[in-house]
């Protein structure tokens, strides 16, 4: 049925007994939270369980049964939230339109007008004629009318209550019509909330839910997304988070995941949790798609959500996860709102959502969560990824790679995301640490120049950097003896000519051949100490503390091309001194870290 040919009538609108609805609401809460609860049983207590007391093939097949299990009742929970909160945004609409057509009765009763069912409006005599003086006859207005209109003599004037009349009738017309309107969208949207008939969820049910989410989040923008925060600072969500029902809390994480997962000054706990249901819709969303971009993309989720499931230590936490651009990951190993010691690594070029970065930047973040928990178990490491880190696929040439615009731009995101630790963190005074490797390290850079600098950052550690956009490690902030650098001899990244000495070079080439470019470079840079995005971090005239690091690979060896020595700083079995430095650094023992001589 559409919206027009539906039978709504002013006095049904009226008489709508919205609390019915909500109390509807609530029943399908209680369906989803219990379903949550038990896939929290299941991953908190019998996974765990079995995984320390048993072993081979039984354990194995009850282990898969258990997350099979678990999957189904996330699914459960995401589709019960998603119908309360329709319930609860149609509620919520359809009182809205109680209170305009409550208001236009109400003027009809105080002006003694007289509304019928079927919307028209009569008016009583009023005013007076033009000729005799006698009170104007009533009349009734009808929806659409135009009321007032003199008659072709234009000597009798229009009852004064002809206009107030049609307006009533209008209002009266529009609350019914938009009711309607609104019961046909709604009912739409509930009939699509559905699922397949049996236990199992399939990957395809998953992509389903995608959709109906979807449909839910633009149905409720009213009732809850116009609620959120965006524009706040972190310390303001978090007290809005605070100051929530937690009949509220439940909704906006079934239905708006993806905005609470990936708000700063949110609590961890729940910003994991509402980032867990959005991996899975993600995932659903993605597993619709043919393009090799969405190809990818699910590779890295699907790693992801794989490690979430294996429960190893230390416990990951998903404080981040999106689609958009070349996609948004954040991960903690370690709770970082307990922890005393969190650190923050950006990583840089070529970094995108995909099973490598599930892989190998996961490790890296991990490896530094094990090193520093070896010094204090209070302890947390994050891998960012909240921006889009350039790409060259054709070498290091590429045009974004020598930009500084996604370093702004991801430095500004990186500030915002470091002001949400700062305001979720209950110790009194964290220690808190950026890493940067790479073009990550341009982007820790670009984060410090920003407003007041990055919000809550004790020490900075630049690994493998191609230059952080300032000559001295004292413009950082947070004075140059808490500015750490590892720079592998055989790492070609931190030996990027400056962009002078390149042009230099060209200019020299072009004259004189490869002597010429030689020359006019020497000279371009006569202290040998500057990199493409400024003074080498690594260099004595930077002076920041500079901690030894395995040489690495030479760039061409027995084994061809190597760029190993750029990726190897935070591995424990490839560069133990290295990683163990970045450790030290992260729990405030840098006073343990050795030093070496700038270069």
């Amino acid at each position: 049925m559409t919206p027009a040919a539906s039978p709504l009538t002013w006095g049904q609108l009226r008489d709508l007994r919205c609390a019915e609805l909500e109390g509807a609401a609530d029943g399908w809460g209680k369906a989803s939270n219990r379903a949550d609860a038990g896939r929290d049983r299941i991953e908190k207590q019998l996974l765990n369980g079995l995984r320390e007391t048993q072993q081979g093939a039984a354990a194995d097949a009850a282990v898969g049964r258990l997350r099979q299990l678990g999957r189904n009742l996330q699914y459960v929970y995401t589709e019960c939230g998603l119908v309360r909160t329709a319930l609860n945004s149609l509620a919520y609409e359809m009182r809205a339109q109680q209170r305009v057509l409550r208001d236009a009765l109400d003027d009809a009763e105080a002006l003694r007008f007289t509304v019928h069912a079927d919307g028209s409006v009569t008016y009583p005599a009023a005013g007076e004629g033009l000729i005799d003086g006698k009170p104007l006859a009533g009349g009734t207005a009808s929806v659409g009318a135009a009321p007032g209109l003199l008659p072709p003599s234009g000597l009798v004037a229009p009852n004064p209550n002809a206009a107030k009349a049609q307006d009533i009738a209008d209002r009266v017309a529009k609350a019914v019509r938009t009711a309607a309107e609104i019961d046909w969208r709604f009912a739409g949207i509930l009939r699509k909330l559905k699922a397949e008939e049996g236990l199992k969820v399939p990957d395809r049910t998953w992509t389903d839910a995608a959709g109906d989410a979807a449909s839910v989040r633009d149905a409720a923008r009213g009732y809850l997304k116009a609620g959120i925060p965006l524009d706040a600072s972190p310390a303001v969500r978090r007290a809005w988070w605070a100051g929530l029902t937690d009949e509220l809390r439940e909704e906006y994480l079934a239905v708006y995941p993806d905005q609470i997962g990936n708000l700063d000054g949110i609590p961890a706990l729940v910003r994991d949790a509402a980032n867990r249901d959005n991996l899975q819709l993600l995932i659903g969303k993605l597993e619709g798609r043919d393009d090799a971009g969405s190809e990818t993309q699910l590779a890295g989720m699907r790693e992801i959500d794989r490690q979430l499931q294996a429960g190893r230590q230390p416990p990951m936490y998903l404080l981040g996860i999106g689609d958009e651009g070349n996609g948004r990951a954040i991960v903690s190993f370690g709770n970082p709102d307990t922890a005393r010691n969190v650190s923050a690594y950006v990583p840089g070029l070529n970094t995108s959502l995909d099973e490598d970065f599930a892989r190998n930047d996961l490790k890296r973040a991990r490896d530094t969560a094990k090193g520093a928990n070896k010094y204090d178990h209070s302890s947390a490491a994050i891998v960012w990824l909240g921006y889009d880190a350039p790409q060259s696929p054709d070498g290091l040439d590429s045009l974004d790679v020598m930009g500084v615009e996604r370093a702004e731009r991801g430095g500004s995101a990186f500030n915002q995301f470091m002001g949400g630790l700062s305001a979720t963190n209950e110790n009194e005074d964290p220690h808190v640490t950026a890493i940067g490797h790479s073009y990550g390290s341009r982007t820790v850079g670009a984060a410090t120049q920003q407003g007041d600098g990055i919000p809550g950052v004790d020490d900075i550690v630049f690994v493998g950097s191609p230059g952080v956009g300032v000559d001295r490690a004292e413009d950082l902030g947070v004075g140059k003896e808490h500015v750490f650098v590892g720079a592998a001899e055989n790492d070609i990244v931190t030996k990027l000519p400056s962009k002078l000495q390149s042009a230099a070079g060209a200019v020299g080439f072009a004259v004189a051949g490869p002597a010429g470019a030689h020359l006019l470079g020497e000279l371009a840079d006569q202290g040998g100490d500057d990199l493409w995005f400024g003074k080498d971090p690594a260099s004595e005239a930077f002076g920041a503390r500079r901690f030894p690091v395995d040489e690495g690979p030479r760039l061409v060896g027995g084994n061809g091309v190597s760029i190993d020595a750029h990726s190897q700083y935070f591995d424990p079995q490839r560069d133990a001194v290295s990683a163990d430095s970045i450790a030290l650094i992260t729990v405030g023992r840098a006073d343990k870290v050795k030093t070496e001589v700038s270069r």
